[in-house]
């Protein structure tokens, strides 16, 4: 149906899209019942949204006039194209403040509200938190602008600076170009660095492509992207930096049950210059040849070792091992292992048994033992060996949390009764 439809094509949840339809059918929706403190609350919110959305549109119209020629020349200059300008609403903060803030105050809104916008600083004075500035309105997932980054013209710092935290505005929760990219279609996003890398990609044709806001990416971001696609692809900036973020980002992403492979960029810096110097065409194709965020990461663990030397390697395979136990799926961990093994010409089987033993000293798993083979005594006492099996197979059919630790452990083999061994295949089957 129309509601079913809307949260499948727009990735919205059930309130969200009647929410939507509501608001665009000028039809009311019931309100449920709301403590005073919490239509206070909605109450403050709304007039937030209402504020930004004022901002927008004054640094949207400033851009486009006679003081906003500065931003509008760095923009042309940055090979944007009027449609691209428009679809992210860009805007431009003049070097002349106070016309915002009056602009504000005309319409209603008092101080109080006003400091909790976060556009104005209000120590020594009332001053405009942007000038002199290109600005990029941030929205959520409904095109409601929530906040604000801002391009420094010249070589002032900081050369981009963001909104502060509001109540409409965590950075740890919402990514730049969410908006659009949520209804690409496509079946990955792209995460990149800054403003200009996501709007370099969208004009390219990659419309999928988002960016975290002045932050390292978070569980609260993996989390929101996995409402939307299974699979990213990092391409932070090939320098140092952008290498380390983009090894930190890989797990907290896996964490949340979104594959990660990442692009390398060189030999240009970003996206932007990338697309810019060799075009979309030689974009698609770094896709496709991009890395596994695991095997991309003992790549970059690599250079710290000499593995020509017997030692050098040795250390290296060690810490490969240390990161390989980390997987808690014996069958992922099992193709990982296959693969360092593939591409570091080292046996799988001893590589395997060196990533039992590293798991085993870390902590990470205890050691497996067998229950002891025993003579069966004619007593009507049941043996108490064969009577833990018997527990511990009810324990894993009741329980599957139990059944995931215990089974990297306990093989079906390790039951003694053959009935048991049987009952052990078909469960673990």
């Amino acid at each position: 149906n129309v509601i079913t439809f809307v949260m499948e094509y727009e990735n919205m949840t059930f309130l969200e899209a009647v929410k939507m339809l509501g608001e665009r059918a000028g039809v009311a929706l019931p309100q449920t019942s709301m403590s005073e403190e919490d239509r206070k609350e909605r109450g403050i919110r709304d007039r937030l949204l209402e504020i930004n959305k004022i901002a927008a549109t004054y640094y949207y119209r400033q851009l486009r006039s006679e003081n906003g020629k500065a931003g509008l020349d760095y923009l042309k200059k940055r090979e944007l194209s009027d449609s691209t300008i428009n679809s992210f609403g860009l805007g431009y903060a003049t070097q002349s403040t106070g016309n915002l803030y009056k602009l504000l105050k005309d319409k209603g809104y008092d101080d109080d509200i006003l400091k909790e916008s976060g556009l104005f600083t209000y120590e020594r004075g009332i001053h405009e938190k942007f000038w002199n500035r290109v600005i990029f309105p941030i929205m959520d997932i409904n095109n409601k602008v929530i906040g604000f980054g801002g391009r420094v013209m010249g070589d002032a710092k900081p050369k981009y600076l963001n909104s502060p935290e509001t109540r409409l505005f965590d950075k740890s929760r919402n990514l730049y170009g969410l908006n659009i990219a949520r209804t690409s279609r496509k079946p990955n996003m792209i995460i990149c660095e800054g403003y200009m890398d996501v709007i370099s990609l969208h004009q390219a044709g990659f419309t999928n492509a988002v960016a975290s806001l002045g932050t390292a990416l978070t569980a609260g971001h993996a989390a929101l992207i996995k409402r939307y696609v299974n699979e990213v692809y990092l391409t932070y900036d090939s320098d140092e930096a952008g290498t380390k973020a983009a090894l930190r980002a890989a797990p907290i992403l896996r964490e949340a049950g979104v594959t990660t492979r990442v692009i390398r960029m060189e030999p240009y810096k970003d996206p932007d210059e990338f697309i810019k110097n060799l075009g979309a065409e030689a974009f698609e194709e770094r896709i496709r040849k991009a890395r596994n965020s695991f095997m991309f990461g003992l790549e970059m663990l690599e250079k710290g070792y000499d593995l020509n030397a017997p030692e050098g390697k040795t250390e290296f395979l060690r810490e490969a091992a240390r990161r390989l136990a980390r997987f808690e799926e014996e069958i992922e961990r099992d193709n990982y292992i296959e693969a360092v093994a593939k591409t570091y010409h080292v046996g799988y089987e001893e590589l395997k048994k060196l990533v039992v033993k590293v798991a085993v000293q870390s902590g990470m798993a205890a050691p497996a033992t067998k229950p002891r083979q025993t003579i069966r005594q004619e007593t009507p006492k049941e043996d108490g060996h064969i009577r833990s099996q018997k527990i511990l197979l009810t324990w894993l059919i009741d329980r599957e949390e139990l059944f995931d630790q215990v089974s990297r452990y306990v093989t079906p083999e390790d039951f003694t009764v053959e009935l048991y061994r049987k009952v052990a295949e078909l469960l673990y089957e």
